[in-house]
C-alpha cells in the first residue's frame, strides 16, 4: 500500500504486540500513519495566516484548521468563516475588543440564548467618541467574527463600510445605555423563552435560587411600550435601568450590562438561569423564597467565589470551549 506524502509514520515504541499476530500488526500499521497537515495561506482580510497546526496559532488571525484522518478516510476539514473586512490598520486595544465582542455572540449561540439574527450586544470602541460595535443586521450570531462586527456611532452613522445594516431596535437600546453610563462598555439583551415568560410574570424574579440572590440586588424592569423604534423611549430607558446591572424588560426579554464583555457575558448566565430555575420550580408546586438578609449577602458572598475578578475569572475557560469547538471568530 502506497502511503501518501502528507503522512508519517510515527515510531512504536515496541513491536512485541504485533509480532507474530497479522491483525495486530494491521492495526497498528493503520493507527501509526499520522496526518501531517500541509502547509497553506489562508486570507482573513488583509491578514494571511501559514500554519501547520492550530496550536501554533501566536496571533489573532483566521484559518482552516487542519484535521488528522486514517489512510483512505474521507478527509475531515471546518472551514472558518471569512469576513471580507479587513483587520489591517485597526488599532490593538479595538481589535482585542473585536475579538472578545465575537467570541461572547458565539457564546451566547452556543448557550442557545440568541432569536435567529434579532437580538443584539454591543461594546466600546476604546478611545474613541462614544462609537461602539454591534452587529451585522443579517448574520446569525454563530457566523459573527472580530472584522465583521459594525462600529457606529452616536448617531447610529455606520463609521466603516460594512455592507450590512445595523438593527433600529438594537441601535435605539445599546445607544440609549451607552450614553448613560460611561462605567458600561458591554449591553447584552436577548429574547429567549425563559427570560420573556419571567418578564411576563407580575412578580418578576423571585428569590427562589441562589442564582437570583446574585439577580435581585441590582434588577431593575423597564416597561413594554412596542418595538423599541422611537427615539423617545431612550429617557424612559435610560431612568429605568438607573445604576442597574440587570434590567428586565417586560414582555420582551433581558438585558446586563458590565464594566467588560465578560462581566455582562456572565451576568446574562446568572440572569439567564435564575428565570430557568424559576419557570421549573413554578410548574413543581409551592416555592420557598430565600429570606431578604441572606440575598443581601450575595454581592460579598460572589467576590469571594471569583476571587473578586467577577467575569474576568470564568472568561478563559469559556474562550477554551470556543477553542474546542472549533474557533474561527478571531478574524
Amino acid at each position: 500500500m502506497r502511503v501518501p506524502s502528507r503522512f508519517k509514520r510515527l515510531k512504536r515504541s515496541s513491536t512485541v504486540e504485533s509480532a507474530g499476530n497479522p491483525d495486530a500488526h494491521r492495526r497498528a500499521k493503520l493507527v501509526g500513519w499520522h496526518a501531517q497537515p500541509s502547509r497553506r495561506r489562508v486570507a482573513c482580510g488583509a491578514r494571511t495566516w501559514s500554519t501547520r497546526c492550530a496550536a501554533t496559532r501566536t496571533r489573532d488571525t483566521c484559518f482552516t484548521l487542519p484535521r488528522t484522518r486514517l489512510h483512505g478516510s474521507r478527509p475531515q476539514r471546518k472551514e472558518a468563516f471569512m469576513s471580507t473586512a479587513s483587520a489591517a490598520g485597526i488599532d490593538p486595544a479595538e481589535w482585542k475588543r473585536r475579538c472578545d465582542l465575537a467570541a461572547c455572540y458565539r457564546l451566547v449561540a452556543m448557550h442557545g440564548w440568541d432569536d435567529l439574527i434579532f437580538t443584539h450586544i454591543s461594546a466600546r470602541v476604546p478611545g474613541s467618541d462614544h462609537h461602539f460595535l454591534i452587529n451585522p443586521y443579517g448574520m446569525m450570531f454563530e457566523e459573527i467574527t472580530a472584522s465583521s462586527l459594525v462600529k457606529v456611532d452616536p448617531a447610529g452613522n455606520k463609521v466603516d463600510d460594512s455592507p450590512y445594516p445595523v438593527n433600529r431596535a438594537g441601535f435605539i437600546i445599546h445607544s440609549a445605555v451607552h450614553a448613560a453610563r460611561e462605567d458600561v462598555q458591554c449591553v447584552l439583551h436577548t429574547h429567549t423563552r425563559a427570560g420573556v415568560a419571567v418578564s411576563a410574570q407580575r412578580g418578576g424574579v423571585r428569590a427562589v435560587s441562589q442564582q437570583s440572590t446574585f439577580v435581585l440586588p441590582s434588577l431593575a424592569y423597564h416597561d413594554y411600550e412596542g418595538v423599541a423604534l422611537r427615539d423617545d423611549e431612550k429617557p424612559r430607558l435610560q431612568a429605568d435601568l438607573g445604576g442597574a446591572t440587570f434590567l428586565m424588560l417586560r414582555n420582551h426579554g433581558l438585558l446586563t450590562v458590565g464594566p467588560t464583555i465578560a462581566d455582562a457575558f456572565l451576568a446574562m448566565y446568572l440572569f439567564e438561569t435564575a428565570c430557568q430555575i424559576q419557570l421549573a420550580a413554578q410548574s413543581g408546586g409551592e416555592l420557598i423564597e430565600i429570606p431578604p438578609e441572606i440575598v443581601a449577602t450575595s454581592a460579598e458572598a460572589a467576590a469571594v467565589q471569583t476571587g473578586g475578578l467577577g467575569g474576568a475569572f470564568v472568561w478563559p475557560a469559556l474562550l477554551r470551549k470556543l477553542e474546542r469547538r472549533g474557533g474561527g471568530y478571531q478574524c
